[in-house]
């Protein structure tokens, strides 16, 4: 009998570890699909002229005399100059040909337009030059706000210039860190803007641009609704399934052996959909190059725990075993610490993601709804608990009936 029970033992863990590959293995069918980009930008003898353009004649400096400089046409009329030195300082000079209001370029963190801040020139009636820096708070008029920003502009000034058909916006930034694959929005509206307050844009764009390589690829047009889905799938693995499977866990157990097989089924459900939520987040990562660290720093190590919970479900020892008060101990505060941090790492997204409100007050709604339930369970439980105690008590007696 003692060797039969070992044999089940090794045969569990050798399941919880194939179990294990064959999830994190699903990250192969939806990888598949992350090349769906290709190369921006136009060519032809017409690029190439404007790249040869000599720039000293009409720019200030120090934008008429950097040397080094990439040039790369990368959507529409629009044509990006930039250099990076060793210093992190990222000159970057955007030309267009233009007619009336606006010309603007922004640094996305998330491939999006709403959260990046954006630089925009332009030439008013007057034929006054105006350059300012712009922050992208929502998508209405009057959250689109001037001279507010996240860009490191340096002491140099901005300039604009027309010149012949085309307007060119100059700018200097300094980063702390050496820029590799970023997210550029390109935007351009036919109405002046009135009062600093930018009209819609006529037209716009994303790219990714590796600035070390000098390459550049059309920015994924779904990244909107992936980023939807990954919020998604994240609520319903970490804010819903993964709860309501820990509440059965502690609250039910008096309907045994029922208890168990729900709460292995849901637990592992909602591992299933918090496995997806990563996959899909990881994508994101990949494809815009999101810095988001803290996010995805603590989605990894959610990962984690709930990778060792599920192996903890394989291995998990018999009743009679003295080691299983330890398995509970583990398992238990390995579950609640998963938990939470999952909980923290939805609102963190929801916050870095500039979420809609639907989704802030739904999973408001919803966390609401868990914890009342898991405070109201725990009285009941505690009473229930109370009462069985008097009713073991030697001491204690009913009231005699007169």
């Amino acid at each position: 009998m003692a060797n039969s029970g070992h044999g089940f033992f090794v045969s569990r863990f050798l399941v919880g570890l194939c179990l294990v590959r064959f999830v994190l293995m699903s990250e192969i069918f939806v990888s598949a699909a992350d090349d769906d980009t290709g190369p921006v930008g136009g060519s032809g003898a017409a690029d190439t002229e404007i790249c040869n353009n000599d720039l000293s004649s009409f720019l200030p400096p120090p934008y008429s005399n950097i040397t080094n400089v990439i040039c790369k046409p990368v959507w529409n009329t629009f044509v990006l100059r930039y250099t990076q030195d060793e210093d992190n300082v990222v000159n970057i000079i955007l030309s267009a040909v233009y007619t009336t209001g606006w010309v603007g370029m922004g640094f996305s963190k998330n491939g999006l337009m709403v959260g990046s801040s954006a630089i925009v020139g332009w030439i008013t009636k007057k034929g006054q030059a105006r350059i300012k820096q712009f922050y992208l708070q929502g998508s209405r008029k009057s959250q689109v706000i001037a001279d507010k920003g996240e860009l490191p502009l340096t002491g140099i000034p901005a300039t604009v210039v027309l010149h012949g058909p085309r307007i060119y916006l100059a700018f200097q930034l300094k980063f702390e860190n050496r820029l590799a694959r970023q997210p550029l929005i390109f935007a351009f509206g036919f109405t002046y803007p009135k009062h600093l307050h930018l009209s819609q844009h006529d037209d716009k764009t994303t790219i990714m641009l590796d600035f070390s390589a000098g390459s550049a690829t059309a920015a994924p047009s779904n990244l909107g609704q992936m980023k939807k889905n990954h919020g998604i799938l994240a609520i319903m693995g970490w804010g819903l399934i993964l709860p309501f499977g820990a509440i059965v866990a502690r609250y039910f157990k008096h309907k045994d052996p029922l208890w168990y097989y729900l709460h292995s089924v849901i637990q592992f459900a909602g591992f299933v959909f918090g496995l997806a939520a990563v996959v899909l987040g990881q994508q994101l990562y990949n494809k815009i190059g999101a810095h988001f660290h803290t996010h995805r720093g603590i989605g990894i190590f959610i990962l984690v725990l709930s990778i060792l919970q599920i192996l903890a479900f394989f291995l998990r020892p018999n009743k009679e075993a003295k080691i299983r008060k330890y398995w509970n101990w583990y398992h238990h505060s390995f579950g609640r610490i998963a938990l939470f941090f999952g909980a923290l790492n939805i609102l963190l997204g929801i916050q870095v993601g500039n979420a809609g409100d639907d989704l802030k007050i739904g999973y408001g709604f919803l966390l609401g709804f868990v914890l009342i339930s898991v405070i109201v369970l725990e009285v009941l439980k505690w009473m229930k608990r109370s009462e069985d105690t008097k009713m073991d008590n030697p001491n204690f007696q009913m009231n005699p009936v007169p």
